[in-house]
């Protein structure tokens, strides 16, 4: 998944050493970047979301998608993820919670490239609290996400 060159990600402390830990984290994250790729690519049924999401977490994502993707934007700019928190619960299943920093992300018209420099609020700040489970091919893939904008703990 390439990003158009006016979109960044950044995950800060998405490694811990742990080498199930750090594939989980990993794959959670590809998770989020597949979201913000297929906004990008203005594709709900992007197959990047398929491999990284499923279940309620894929339905989810692709309704949101389709809502950016229909009112006529994208994005641009840079989100900041960070204070990854992980739990394995299983071989096969564990949860992340994480928070963004989308204070310098802002939503772009597909049509005339203008940019949407609002100012950041609490609400530029999202708390993510997710499920995944580990498919047969090994991916970890998000199944449940929940999000909360203006968590205290996110905030900056």
């Amino acid at each position: 998944m390439t990003l158009p060159a006016d979109v960044e990600e950044r995950f800060e402390g998405w490694k811990t050493g742990d080498a199930t830990k750090d594939a989980v984290l990993a794959d959670a994250g590809s998770a989020q970047t597949a979201v913000t790729y297929a906004v990008t690519e203005g594709d709900p049924e992007s197959p990047a979301l398929r491999f990284y999401q499923s279940g309620s977490a894929l339905a989810g994502s692709q309704d949101w998608v389709k809502g950016i993707v229909d009112a006529g934007l994208t994005y641009s700019g840079s989100v900041r993820y960070f204070a990854p928190e992980i739990s394995v619960f299983d071989k096969q299943s564990a949860g992340v919670s994480y928070c963004a920093d989308e204070s310098k992300a802002y939503n772009k018209n597909r049509k005339t490239n203008k940019v949407d420099n609002t100012p950041a609020t609490d609400d530029s700040y999202v708390l993510y609290s997710t499920r995944l489970e580990k498919n047969d091919k090994g991916v970890w893939q998000t199944t449940k996400l929940e999000s909360e904008r203006g968590n205290k703990k996110c905030v900056q």
